[in-house]
């Protein structure tokens, strides 16, 4: 794991009891070539980032080392103009609309935020809300009341030479707390040559990874020198802290997953899935464009809004099936019968969205699944129809969620057109990990959907393959970041 090293221009200037790493002079961190390795992560405490100043080449050149830094030169720009980062302003005040009006009243109009923590308790969340969306260490937040709430006035960096002698030893102890948090079991880490972040949600009942699986991830990444941690979404602060971030939640985007993935991609992270994938991927209106734009056989299908419902019975016939634009694992799919349940269906997916898409109805015993990562096939599968039901999953069976059955193939044993379509419309998107649906009919392959975080769970996807499908997904992220070192990527 990286090393931290607390960057200042004078040991004056820290003022509290010795912080649990290093602290360097930025006179001497510029210098010597002791502090030119790659494996530090560098928390930049200097009394200015402005441009050109000290500061702001000790961030420079952290980056250009190769190092992790707070704040990075991207977010000191950020903070220099209000125009910068005016479009990351209305998650703050959704923060700070859950305050009420005699809990911000009582607050100064100047408040400190020191790596993601307040003296003010009122506003804890609040701050750990700035430090996730700035990763600056030091932060003044101006709040100014309009129209009878609190609103941020303005964000800037914050002197360490600004802090009284409370202050002083308040960022003593959320240094403490970063790195304690940062930096779990530094002894069992110390030997990894990289690090990765696995995005996870523990509350979510259909995860794409089991936890056995999640596991696997773990295990397969510490063999090739990889220290693989699980994050949450509380942690989006924290990715300066990695080399690599996989995501192995359930992506969308008006969401978090695509925060972290975008803030990765701008951090400069090797990211799976990436921001574009994401983009392209969730969208089932831009697949079925895609699609049709590049000849890969899909079934017949039609982008509607409301002028257009009343012309899909010529076009597909009955039943067809109805795909809100966004959606994983089945969800938002519904199936209709006749002109009614179109109507119906129809106005509940416009009520969402401008654009909806309509595909005729291809009954099937199964459908293939094609793991596809960089251009290469992972795994292939088999996933049976849901008991009584048209689709791998039920949602609303009489016994709650209920899933058919698998069959994992080797990728050597599966049909070589099978391998072939998954390639071609994996392609399209980028070089992620994907999972390309195809159903095998009398006329042909005709690929449903392309996934961008597809479903790799122990006992289903590894069963043939097993930890080797793991190393594999893994040895992409260590390819990559070795790439990135001697500046191939």
């Amino acid at each position: 794991m990286a090393e931290p090293v607390i960057v200042v221009e004078s040991l004056r200037d820290w003022r509290a009891a010795p912080p649990a790493a290093r602290i360097v002079l930025a006179d001497d961190y510029l210098a010597d070539p002791a502090h030119a390795d790659a494996g530090l992560h560098v928390i930049n405490l200097c009394r200015s980032t402005r441009y050109q100043s000290l500061g702001y080449y000790c961030s420079l050149l952290a980056e250009a080392r190769g190092q992790r830094v707070i704040p990075s030169v991207a977010r000191i720009a950020d903070l220099s103009r209000k125009l910068l980062y005016s479009s990351e302003v209305p998650a703050i005040n959704e923060a700070l609309a859950g305050l009420d009006a005699g809990a911000w009243q009582a607050l100064p109009d100047d408040c400190h935020i020191v790596l993601g923590r307040c003296r003010y308790p009122e506003l804890e969340k609040v701050a750990r809300r700035v430090f996730e969306q700035f990763a600056v260490p030091l932060i003044n937040l101006e709040l100014r009341e309009s129209a009878g709430a609190m609103r941020v006035g303005t964000l800037r960096t914050l002197s360490i030479r600004q802090l009284d002698g409370a202050e002083a030893d308040f960022l003593a102890e959320a240094m403490n707390a970063y790195l304690a948090h940062g930096w779990q079991q530094p002894d069992r880490r110390r030997h990894a040559r990289f690090d990765v972040a696995m995005l996870v949600d523990p509350a979510d009942p259909q995860p794409p990874s089991n936890e056995a699986a999640l596991a696997g991830f773990v295990a397969a990444g510490r063999e090739l020198g990889l220290e693989v941690e699980r994050i949450t979404k509380r942690d989006l602060g924290r990715l300066a802290e990695f080399d690599a971030l996989f995501i192995r939640e359930t992506t969308r985007l008006n969401h978090h997953t695509y925060a972290f993935s975008r803030r990765a991609e701008q951090e400069g992270l090797v990211v799976i899935d990436d921001p574009t994938s994401i983009l392209r991927c969730t969208n089932k209106v831009y697949l079925a464009e895609l699609l049709t734009r590049h000849d890969v056989a899909a079934p017949k299908a039609a982008i509607f809004g409301e002028n257009e419902i009343e012309r899909l019975p010529e076009l597909l016939g009955f039943p067809m099936v109805l795909k809100a634009p966004e959606g994983a694992f089945s969800k938002g799919v519904f199936k209709a019968d006749d002109v009614g349940e179109l109507r119906e269906i129809a106005a509940r997916l416009l009520d969402d969205s401008e654009l909806a898409l309509a595909q005729e109805f291809m009954p099937t015993e199964f459908d293939w699944r094609v793991g596809v990562l960089n251009g290469r096939a992972l795994y292939v599968c088999q996933y049976m129809m849901a008991g009584g039901h048209w689709q791998v999953v039920d949602y609303n069976g009489a016994d709650g969620v209920s899933e058919g059955d698998s069959r994992t193939l080797d990728v050597a044993d599966a049909p070589p057109d099978v391998i072939e379509t998954a390639l071609t419309a994996a392609g399209l998107i980028g070089a992620g990990l994907y999972g390309v649906d195809i159903k095998q009919t009398a006329e042909g392959l005709r690929v449903i959907e392309i996934n961008d975080n597809p479903s790799i769970d122990a006992g289903i996807e590894d069963a043939v393959a097993g930890a080797a499908l793991y190393r594999e997904v893994m040895a992409e992220f260590l390819r990559r970041l070795e790439a990135r070192t001697q500046g191939v990527l």
